[in-house]
């Protein structure tokens, strides 16, 4: 007889912390997972328990009845700030079995109120500032420590980017600290346990404080500078508490000083000089003498800005070995690394004092072998680092990235040894959670190239590019891409600090900028379709795919607003005909030089968008609630989706813009009847897309919705040529010409290898990649359909000569799973649904059916046709 089951529970997570030490919620809302279940397993209810910081009991819940186990509302008294509370749960089953109690998890809170910060701001003297993007400066205090420490926490941010150290040890791993936020409007502190770094008597904290986006140029065109302040500064408060119960608070104040160091010259854009000779020695340790430095100033800042993180921070990810070492046209060394990244170099050399080493970045070579530097425009991308002597040095910039796949070496001194460089792989430190696998090595690839893409834009916020002038927060960009986004990284966080900011520039400017934080530099304010619904469009994606209907309600208002703000700029038929609009930008057919001239109807697709947000709205509206707020944006969709109609829809169901964006977005957006009117738009658009030879026709509002659109109308065929074509302009393409990361432009990169001639040519784009989206949802056939996965839809498409094809997904319940393979004409799907879940399975010549938790496999018969290449 066999032992019986005995499921198992996670501990507890904190709203979407990895590390909740200093959070900024006091009544943090709590997930867990269970595993190890009998199939068909479902909890019936949940127990949860509370401890101080010393494991004494400090609540319970008693047994909750409910199913419920993802972001369940905290159930204790709130946390004060700085307070230490740990959590367990135990999960009980429908079928009476009972987990064991999870360990403890702890979580901590930060500062939670503006009262709380006692630190003024350190600011170096204006004589030692020099340029923008000039040097960055050192700043130390000395102080004493007068007992037994229990624990110290150091509460840190800065205007300017910062590395801390503590008695001459690291504090922290952070990359680019505090990160971008709006900071006129939120400025993000992190806290630290630096207990371990404190010694009874003398101790010193220093710290190396550079530009960054509070002072530093920001932005293309010549960009800006003193965007946020014309002086650095940092905010610091370190509180030590003793054995006895007694405690120490050092802060920020007039007690700071200052001096120049050995970075000589820090930019985001033209990279870092570095001076080792001008390093004092010990500078961050007590005792060191610093007599000669100025006197910091304590200028007053406004603690109410100041906020706790909602997402990891930047950090050092992976390091990369060169996999090549090139020979240039004219002689010089250049590495290759196998793969676009954003990060920097890090490197070990030995030579005499005073000799200077320079690395240049670059994405790609010229077909002469040479680095491409047009594209990076002014973001010079060049790190020098001046040896002092005597013996191996190892250096890092510290203040900069790149967005690089090739290093040109200039002056080495002696050989290049095989490890002597690598490339250190930098962005907000996220939690894999998705992956998909083909029998299509091209479309693995592809798959791949757009998990790096991510990688390389999600630096603090969704970033447009990581390399040239620019790496800004656009909207457009994250909105086409959050759905792919959502499924291969926990994303939630970082992308509710950013939708944070979204809100707060929107309440300032009147409306939702085209990229956030914004930058007053080109483009005027006004509101642009598609860019500007990503104030409704990306929480309702996080909530579809995390169920957090919490950050729906926080983004509410700016929801509103939006859909607010459109309206009273529509016609009084509620077309949307005014302001300048980015429209299907980069359509391929549109002008290198106005990306916007796209081929499909600018007011169609600002008026589809119109009735898609003001949709999503009502639907918002009811889940949170507001009854009257539903029933009025109901009514405004149903009558923007009439005028639509009535203006683009012809009596036989064509659309007056007769192109493969207008279609894909209508047939989207629910614009066309139910029936034999959308599969009749849906015949179109596979004419259309035969038309053109299965090439891409599409720009960024088109190509993530046209290979759903072929499939939903049964042109899955269609559908599979267009997304397997290998021809330029299409998604394999840039595969077949040695892409690792996805393109802005189709052609970024032309058939001859050389580099595309215009102005906007980066070879690190993620928005072209939100294609990855369908192969999760319709080839491999995974999707949620429910709210945070609370119920699955398992709906594999085969096709395009694939045998097989598989993705993979944690979602707030567990690992899900679907696998499928084809042999002859049987199609065998294995399908992983996790406990507390259901899934509707939909397969090829099956009705739908529910399963519950559990492993799954069916089989379905297929047509041979089906399965071969199209």
């Amino acid at each position: 007889m066999s032992d019986p089951i005995v499921p198992t529970v996670t501990p507890v997570t904190f709203e979407h912390h990895r590390a909740p030490l200093g959070i900024g919620e006091a009544a943090p809302r709590l997930s867990w997972t269970v595993s190890g279940t009998a199939p068909g397993w479902r909890q019936r209810g949940y127990e949860l328990e509370a401890c101080d910081g010393v494991g004494r009991v400090a609540g319970a819940s008693g047994l909750v009845e409910s199913a419920a186990s993802v972001l369940v509302d905290w159930p204790f008294a709130a946390l004060a700030s700085r307070e230490r509370r740990g959590v367990r749960v135990r999960a009980h089953g429908t079928d009476g079995s009972a987990t064991p109690w999870s360990e403890y998890a702890f979580v901590e809170a930060g500062l939670l109120e503006p009262v709380e910060w006692r630190a003024r701001a350190a600011a170096p003297p204006r004589e030692l500032l020099g340029r923008n993007d000039g040097p960055a400066l050192l700043l130390r205090r000395e102080f004493g420590v007068t007992g037994e420490v229990v624990s110290a926490r150091l509460y840190v941010t800065a205007h300017g980017t910062f590395d801390l150290e503590i008695n001459g040890r690291p504090v922290g791993d952070e990359v680019l600290a505090p990160g971008w936020t709006s900071y006129s409007h939120r400025l993000r502190y992190r806290t630290h346990d630096v207990t371990a770094l404190l010694a009874r008597g003398d101790n010193a904290i220093g710290a190396m404080l550079a530009d960054g986006w509070y002072r530093g140029r920001i932005g293309f065109e010549g960009g800006k500078t003193d965007l946020y302040g014309d002086r650095t500064a940092l905010i610091a408060q370190l509180e030590v508490h003793y054995a006895d119960g007694t405690s120490d608070r050092i802060t920020t104040d007039g007690l700071w000083r200052c001096a120049a160091g050995p970075v000589l010259a820090a930019s985001q854009y033209e990279g870092e000089e570095y001076d080792a000779r001008l390093l004092p020695e010990g500078w961050s340790a007590p005792g060191f003498d610093d007599t000669g430095w100025q006197a910091a100033d304590a200028l007053d800042h406004d603690p109410s800005l100041l906020v706790a993180p909602t997402g990891p921070p930047v950090r050092r990810v992976e390091t990369l070995l060169p996999q090549a070492v090139l020979t240039g046209p004219s002689g010089e060394t250049i590495l290759d690394f196998g793969q676009n990244l954003s990060g920097r170099l890090r490197i070990r050399v030995q030579g005499p004092a005073g000799h200077t080493v320079t690395l240049r970045h670059a994405e790609v070579l010229e077909k002469d072998g040479s680095l491409s530097l047009r594209p990076l425009r002014s973001a010079y991308s060049v790190d020098t680092y001046t040896l002092r002597g005597g013996g191996v040095e190892e250096w890092e910039p510290r203040f900069t990235l790149h967005g690089f796949r090739y290093a040109e070496i200039i002056d080495w001194p002696g050989d290049l040894a095989a490890n002597a460089v690598e490339a250190v792989v930098c962005h907000t430190d996220l939690r894999r959670t998705g992956w998909f696998t083909s029998s299509d090595p091209l479309l693995n690839r592809l798959h791949e190239n757009v998990v790096w893409s991510m990688r390389g834009n999600f630096v603090d916020l969704p970033t447009d590019c990581p390399q040239r002038d620019e790496r800004l927060g656009w909207t457009g960009d994250i909105q086409v891409f959050a759905p792919t986004a959502a499924f291969l990284y926990d994303c939630t966080g970082p992308l509710a600090s950013w939708l944070a900011d979204l809100a707060a520039e929107q309440a300032e400017l009147g409306t939702v900028p085209h990229y956030v934080p914004w930058i007053d530099l080109l483009f005027p304010t006004s509101p642009a379709a598609a860019w500007g619904d990503a104030a409704v469009l990306v929480p309702w994606t996080l909530y579809q795919r995390s169920g957090d209907a919490g950050l729906l309600a926080a983004q509410y208002p700016s929801m509103k607003a939006w859909v607010d703000q459109v309206a009273s700029r529509a016609d009084a038929d509620r077309l949307w005909r005014e302001e300048f609009q980015f429209g299907d930008w980069l359509d391929p057919t549109a002008p290198s030089d106005r990306p916007e001239k796209a081929r499909t109807d600018q007011v169609l697709v600002a008026s589809a968008y119109h009735a898609w947000s003001t949709r999503v709205l009502a639907e918002t509206a009811s889940l949170l609630g507001y009854d009257q707020d539903a029933v009025r944006y109901g009514t405004l969709a149903d009558e923007i989706r009439a005028a639509f109609r009535a203006e683009f829809v012809t009596p036989t169901g064509r659309l007056a813009a007769d192109t493969q964006t207008g279609y894909a977005l209508a047939l989207h957006t629910g614009m066309f009847e139910a029936g034999e009117e959308r599969a009749r738009a849906g015949r179109r658009l596979a004419e259309l897309v035969a038309y053109e030879g299965h090439l891409i026709s599409t720009g960024f509002v088109g190509t993530p919705l046209i290979c759903d659109a072929l499939a939903s109308t049964g042109s899955v065929d269609d559908a599979y040529r267009l997304l397997l074509q290998r021809d330029c302009p299409s998604w394999l393409y840039p595969v077949t010409m040695g892409a690792t990361t996805i393109w802005e432009r189709w052609d970024s990169m032309l058939p001859d290898g050389s580099v595309n001639p215009g102005d906007m040519t980066s070879f690190n784009h993620y928005a072209l990649g939100a294609v990855a989206d369908f192969l999760h949802r319709t080839v491999a056939g995974l999707a949620p359909a429910a709210p945070g996965y609370r119920r699955l839809r398992i709906a594999p498409r085969p096709g395009g000569g694939l045998t097989h094809a598989s993705a993979e997904h944690d979602t707030p319940y567990g690992r899900a799973a679907v696998g499928w393979t084809i042999e002859g004409e049987t199609l065998t799907v294995t399908a992983t649904v996790p406990p507390g879940t259901s899934a509707e399975i939909d397969l090829p010549g099956r009705a739908p059916f529910e399963v519950p938790p559990g492993t799954h496999t069916h089989t379905a018969q297929i047509p041979l046709a089906e399965s071969l290449p199209v």
